[in-house]
């Protein structure tokens, strides 16, 4: 049980970062640091690779016939990975009208 609570915080941690790396994409981005932002979008995007990998660990073993225990909490993290990548997704066409102003 240890190993999926530490797959659960990792999507939740993952998650949050890619989401704060987002909005800091759009500040930059607002303030016309389009460096900064291209940067930010990037460790977004890398914070997503590392919770995607925690996913991908999760469905394998579902895969191989590993039953998870589906919790509030996995539900959660779940969750709060779909809500950042769409975020992500939304921040990187912002950052493009900044862009392009």
């Amino acid at each position: 049980m240890e190993e999926l609570e530490l797959t659960i915080m990792n999507l939740i941690m993952f998650g949050g970062n890619a989401k704060s790396d987002a909005m800091l994409a759009i500040d930059a981005a607002k303030k016309g640091d389009f460096a900064l932002a291209d940067e930010q979008i990037a460790k977004a995007e890398q914070s997503l690779l590392e919770a995607h990998h925690s996913q991908t660990k999760l469905i394998q073993g579902e895969a191989r016939g590993e039953k998870t225990e589906v919790s509030l909490l996995l539900v959660h993290a779940q969750d709060h990975l779909m809500n950042a990548i769409t975020f992500k997704d939304l921040a990187i066409e912002i950052v493009e009208l900044y862009r392009s102003k």
